[in-house]
């Protein structure tokens, strides 16, 4: 049963679903009955709704047909009608065909001249917008085929022009074409190609100014050269002016600043060639040499394109590092001047083309730059000279390397860099020069010193004469009276040093020149030099000479003489340095020239070598000396040594007296120095002789060894008495002797009561006789008598006889201990 309902239920809702949907279907649109559709075919019961279907178009057929029925007569009506109208209608239909058929027939020709004007007006439409966008297109093709021969003949800046007026003026108007775009597309390569190509110039450009800097610098230094010439001989002649200037005053003309900043100079980068002018001929300027265009182009290209101060920095930093190149000295530069005139060709060269551009351009290079790379080369530069300067052993070449720097410093000078710092390194170098030049005038010295043959210069005629005195400053009336031939005291080294100081004074006059000194810093300076040259050059080769073992008593005193008259020169000196620098006679000078203490020391020193020889001679033959201490009996007369001894002075001394030239010069000169070398000579004998007589290896003494002894020293004093060199007064010479003669009179005679007794007194006989040396004496007598008395024991008297004589030398010898103790005491 509830299946039944369950059934019935289910059939009922589905003829109320079908309803449902039939009623959608009568109302809905066709084109939205799919939907409807679809649900019956998504349910199970679409057969069942089929048979709904059907029966509701069977329900609707039947109305339409009772409607049909009801309205049939006025349907039948409405046919009639129509088929009347039908038949009018066809009638209408032909002649409406007729009437075309005419109309076509007559308006054919027309159509065709209508279809002809058509055709021309869509012609004369097209052609004048041709026209028109031709005219857009025409003029930025013709910029665009400008650019592309700019960029072929490499007119750089022009080019970077047209393709400002190509993107901002011509492309915006036809924007909307193809080959626009392209052009548009390439622009930034145009520029990155315009930019890579100028800074490729510029590039050139460096390498060229870096290979030709010292090309520049050299033009540069000839013009300074020139100025400086120019500027010599109008200060010699006033009226005479004109000249070129060798600074170009790069700012004083704007058309010539037109002229080489114009961006649109299409000339090579580089250096111009310039043929090698004549030194008559006017020099070109260093800037004349440089094409600056490839700057000027470059930093105009940068400028417009915006990147002008990524130019200025690598410009900047490719000269830096150029300066750092040119300032490099090669290792070899001291050897030649040429080395340093090349050094400084490149760093003149450099500075040239920075002053340039500085003056030629508007920021590309500033002032504080330009000092900075000055700064550093400047003491670089300082640095290097004083390193090589240093090297140089040559005054020549330290003298041109002077002048090269004076240049150097000119040049930079008159392009408004400060120098003074190479000029106070000039004084350093000058001190450097000093050293050279004493070191060649110490050759100059020895040379002169070594050849000369230390003998008075011979004159046989008044030519001769003349030109002697001409060359040393020397005068004599009692020599000039005398007849030919004569001769001057002094040999040749005496005018050839005086005229080689006088050749050292022009050197170093040579070294002040254009330093901007005062005269009277020069005559300091030379002074100073002249003074180095006498005490230290001139003094050792001197002191050389003089130590020289080979150099006999002629040539010392001959160097006596030499430098007697070389020091009453130097006032001679002093006048010449004086009126070379210009200084004026009241002005005080601080330094003066120690030429009279150098030859009075070089004096000194000959007449010291002068007794150390004749001292050495004197005991070389005391040494020959070959006493017999125990003799019993003296010999009849002096020893041969001391003999021959007396002969080697008397002939020595003899040459004193027989020196030829001056007579003041022989009595004041020579006469003391040989009285000196006679006194020195006797004392140094005495002293010698009084030693022999104390060695400690003479243990004995004999009274006859003592009488013998006598004997020489009686040589001696009469050598003495004889005067072997004039103008000792009374026995002064024999003095040198008296310790001797009152030692040996005391031993001799034997007078020991009146030694003791006088001892201390000023009138004492013995008052030369020291205590110690006569105990030292007796105790050796005393020694032979004791061995005598025990030889001679035998005899009792005379023993006796030596007995007392010992006790009384033991008295005397007691008494002298208290003498010498008491004395110490």
């Amino acid at each position: 049963m509830e299946r039944g309902k369950m059934a019935e239920l289910e059939s009922l809702e589905t003829a109320a679903e079908h309803e449902r949907i039939l009623r959608e279907i009568e109302s809905t649109d066709t084109a939205c009955i799919g939907p409807t559709l679809r649900s019956v075919y998504d349910g199970e019961e679409h057969g069942r709704f089929m048979e709904k279907l059907e029966a509701r178009i069977r329900n609707h057929d039947r109305e339409i047909e009772k409607m049909c029925n009801f309205h049939y007569q006025g349907f039948v009506d409405s046919i009639t009608e129509l088929l009347k109208v039908r038949g009018e209608a066809q009638k209408l239909k032909h002649q409406v065909t007729d009437t075309n058929r005419k109309l076509q027939s007559e308006g054919k020709e027309l159509v065709v001249a209508m279809e002809e004007l058509k055709q021309c007006r869509l012609q004369q439409r097209n052609i004048s917008a041709t026209v028109d966008k031709l005219t857009l297109c025409l003029p930025v093709l013709e910029m665009y085929s400008k650019l592309r021969e700019q960029m072929t003949s490499k007119r750089h800046y022009p080019a970077l022009k047209t393709l400002e007026h190509l993107e901002h003026t011509y492309l915006p108007q036809v924007s909307h074409y193809r080959f626009c775009k392209i052009m548009v597309d390439n622009i930034p390569k145009l520029r990155e190609e315009i930019k890579d190509v100028s800074m490729s110039d510029l590039k050139d450009f460096l390498e060229s100014i870096r290979k030709h800097s010292d090309k520049i610098g050299e033009t540069a230094m000839k013009q300074a050269q020139q100025q400086r010439n120019l500027d010599n001989i109008v200060s010699q002649h006033p009226r005479i002016g004109g000249g070129k200037k060798y600074k170009k005053d790069v700012c004083a003309s704007s058309d010539l600043e037109v002229k080489n900043t114009s961006p649109m100079s299409e000339q090579d980068s580089g250096i111009l060639d310039v043929e090698d002018e004549d030194d008559d001929e006017e020099v070109p300027g260093a800037q004349d040499l440089v094409d600056f265009s490839p700057v000027y182009r470059c930093l105009h290209i940068y400028s417009v394109l915006g990147a002008r101060e990524t130019f200025e920095n690598y410009y900047r930093k490719q000269r830096r590092k150029q300066a750092r190149l040119v300032l490099q000295p090669p290792s070899n530069m001291h050897e030649t001047l040429d080395g340093y005139r090349k050094y400084f060709n490149q760093i003149v060269g450099f500075f040239v083309v920075e002053d340039h551009i500085l003056h030629t351009t508007q920021g590309l290079v500033n002032r504080a730059y330009i000092d900075e790379l000055w700064e550093m080369a400047l003491s670089k530069t300082i640095a290097a000279l004083r390193t090589h300067s240093s090297y140089c052993s040559d005054p020549n070449l330290v003298l041109d390397l002077k002048n090269l720097i004076v240049l150097f410093a000119d040049t930079l000078q008159g392009y408004g860099f400060p120098v003074n710092q190479l000029f106070d390194m000039l004084l350093e170098i000058r001190d450097q020069y000093s050293e050279t030049l004493l070191k060649k005038w110490s050759g100059v010295f020895r040379n002169i010193l070594d050849s000369d043959n230390y003998s008075p210069i011979p004159v046989a005629n008044e030519e001769l004469y003349k030109k002697i005195i001409g060359q040393f400053p020397f005068q004599d009336p009692e020599l000039e009276k005398q007849p030919f031939p004569k001769k001057f005291p002094f040999s040749e080294f005496v005018p050839k040093v005086y005229n080689q100081i006088k050749e050292f004074i022009y050197a170093c006059l040579k070294f002040s020149e254009d330093l901007h000194l005062s005269s009277t810093e020069v005559d300091d300076m030379i002074r100073k030099s002249t003074n180095l040259l006498l005490t230290r050059m001139l003094s050792n080769c001197l002191q050389t000479v003089i130590k020289k073992r080979n150099t006999g008593l002629t040539e010392l005193v001959q160097i006596i003489i030499n430098t007697t008259h070389l020091e009453k020169s130097c006032k001679f000196l002093e006048e010449f340095i004086t009126n070379i620098t210009n200084v004026l006679p009241e002005t005080v000078h601080t330094t003066k020239l120690y030429g009279t203490t150098t030859f009075k020391d070089a004096r000194h020193a000959a007449e010291e070598e002068i007794y150390t020889n004749l001292n050495q001679k004197i005991d070389q033959f005391l040494q020959l000396a070959d006493y017999d201490w125990m003799a019993t009996e003296p010999g009849s007369k002096a020893s041969d040594y001391l003999v021959d001894l007396i002969a080697f002075l008397r002939s020595t001394f003899a040459v004193f007296t027989h020196l030829p030239g001056d007579v003041d010069v022989h009595s004041t000169m020579s006469g003391k120095v040989a009285q000196t070398a006679c006194m020195s000579s006797c004392k140094h004998l005495s002293t010698s002789l009084m030693q022999l007589l104390l060695e400690a290896e003479v243990r004995q003494l004999t009274l006859g060894a003592l009488q013998q002894f006598n004997l020489d020293v009686e040589e001696c004093e009469q050598f003495a008495r004889s005067g072997p060199v004039p103008g000792f007064q009374g026995d002064t010479l024999q003095l040198a002797f008296i310790d001797l003669r009152q030692l040996l009179d005391l031993f001799i005679q034997w007078d020991w009561s009146t030694y003791l007794a006088d001892y201390g007194q000023p009138t004492c006989k013995y008052l030369r006789v020291n205590p110690t040396t006569a105990l030292i004496l007796l105790e050796k007598t005393s020694r032979v008598m004791k061995d005598t008395s025990r030889k001679n024991n035998v005899f009792a008297q005379f023993r006796k006889n030596e007995r007392d004589k010992q006790k009384l030398i033991d008295t005397v010898a007691k008494q002298l201990r208290s003498l010498i103790n008491s004395h110490h005491l």
